[in-house]
């Protein structure tokens, strides 16, 4: 009685020793239970690498576009000499970044590294598009030759960089 209770034991409890057959499935469930997680885990880490990618994109967008402006203030300002060659490139740098914005900005993606892109931008596209584009025509329509020609490109470019700023950065 006592050999017929442990053996309906071991059966409904899998006590005791197991066939190589059993042996196996378990090492080969367990093994492919390993693989799913691991699987997982490099999934969910390539989708925060592709995130963090799309916003470092951004903002090397928008770093090219705000060193362009740092040229152009810091000529106004006197604190660098005046060159109108350099002017004109930072201006001509800015057009050019400013006719990407739309793309690098058209992932609503604000997780996976630091941003202060604002959910509005995706929220008010086409206002968010419409100030791009108003940014890429002030830098590619000014043209810098002197002094005088240099504080109205600082100022036309500076308010598109300000109304979308205000509107679209946290």
């Amino acid at each position: 009685m006592t050999r017929m209770l442990l053996s309906c034991h071991d059966a409904v409890f899998r006590v005791g020793p197991t066939t190589t057959q059993q042996t196996r499935y378990r090492i080969m469930k367990t093994i492919k239970l390993i693989l799913a997680a691991a699987t997982m885990t490099a999934i969910g880490a390539a989708y925060v690498h592709a995130q963090a990618d799309v916003i470092e994109t951004r903002q090397a967008t928008m770093k090219t576009i705000g060193g362009g402006m740092k040229v152009l203030s810091d000529m106004a300002k006197g604190a660098t000499t005046f060159d109108a060659d350099a002017a004109n490139v930072a201006l001509a740098s800015m057009a050019e970044a400013a006719a990407t914005i739309p793309t690098v900005f058209e992932a609503e993606v604000t997780e996976g590294a630091k941003t202060d892109a604002s959910t509005a931008i995706w929220e008010n596209w086409d206002d968010f598009v419409a100030k791009a584009e108003a940014l890429q025509t002030a830098a590619s329509g000014a043209s810098v030759s002197d002094e005088a020609s240099l504080g109205a490109a600082v100022g036309a470019v500076g308010a598109t960089c300000g109304t979308c700023h205000k509107a679209y950065k946290l």
